[in-house]
């Protein structure tokens, strides 16, 4: 047997791995998945040193807003968005009329999480998921995740080879993770399966189904927002998400459109948020719901900002 990763050696009360894999196995079999697709998923099962290591890195998030937004707002991913959106045109169109949700940010949302299918993961997802439930430091979230991966698997929506995403289970196009995808993922072109691996029907698809059923939901024709300069003095308290106020009140407070002139006529609730506050950036946006919703997918200021200027960009 291999030797167990030093990472892993620090398993938080989860006993061996192998003890751990059979009380996985006993509570998959109660909730009616095979003994042969768990025989096929766990057998020779080992925890991923890098899979931890990658996990730990994670934590410390130390891009400037600048930084960020400039890795991801790159002309090259812009121009490979332009291309994704015309040669899919077609089928953007019906995923639009179907879920009332904006293609442009379903393209950027595809183009910022797996740079739209180019890359979307070489992690075994079991494999991740499974040394993550061991390891112990969210035990009870990545051990629903592995649970429901399994359920995935017997379902036959992805082959076992198939099944790869990035360290921390993250699946596909979208990135979903397998509760999401039991969740939110739909089988677009009635195939029977909902194949977010290789399927882009269905993976875009899922896309706008979440952003639609999350939460209050989708705003059709709602722009997400849009950037604005800030009066002198102002209180950047008030640069919160959660801090909403009419358009016309934002507009008495002196916020205008960086773009020229006075804030749109919009209704709703709208926000002032500053990605970069915390490091003294000062650019700074007015957002809607439709932001919120971007967030519900990623919950960062920073991803949602930089989905919504991607998708200004690539249609």
């Amino acid at each position: 047997m291999a030797a167990t990763p030093a990472f892993a050696r620090n398993a938080r009360g989860q006993g061996s791995f192998s003890a751990f894999l059979d009380g996985v196995r006993t509570e998959a079999r109660r909730a009616g998945v095979s003994a042969n697709t768990l025989n096929r998923a766990l057998n020779g099962l080992q925890p991923n040193d890098r899979v931890l290591e990658l996990d730990r890195r994670q934590a410390e998030f130390t891009q400037t807003w600048p930084q960020y937004r400039d890795a991801r707002l790159s002309q090259t991913r812009i121009d490979a968005g332009r291309r994704a959106f015309a040669e899919n045109r077609a089928l953007l169109q019906a995923i639009e009329a179907r879920y009332r949700v904006s293609a442009r940010i379903v393209v950027a949302i595809w183009g910022m999480e797996t740079n739209y299918g180019g890359f979307t993961g070489n992690f075994n997802v079991v494999e991740a998921l499974a040394t993550l439930a061991w390891e112990g430091r969210r035990a009870t979230f990545f051990r629903a995740e592995l649970m429901a991966a399994l359920r995935i698997l017997d379902a036959g929506h992805v082959r076992f080879e198939r099944m790869r995403g990035s360290y921390a289970g993250a699946m596909g196009n979208p990135q979903f993770m397998p509760t999401s995808f039991e969740r939110l993922a739909v089988d677009f072109d009635g195939d029977g399966r909902r194949d977010i691996w290789d399927n882009k029907a269905d993976a875009l698809a899922s896309i706008a189904n979440y952003l639609g059923r999350s939460g209050p939901g989708w705003r059709e024709g709602e722009i997400w927002g849009f950037e604005v300069l800030l009066p002198a003095g102002f209180d950047t308290t008030l640069a919160d998400h959660r801090q909403t106020r009419a358009m016309a009140e934002w507009a008495r407070m002196g916020v205008a459109r960086a773009s020229g002139g006075g804030l749109p006529g919009h209704g709703g609730d709208w926000a002032v948020v500053i990605p970069g506050l915390s490091r003294g950036d000062t650019q700074a946006f007015m957002v809607g719901q439709n932001f919120m919703q971007i967030r519900r997918y990623n919950p960062s200021n920073f991803y949602a900002t930089a989905v919504g200027l991607l998708s200004d960009r690539v249609a």
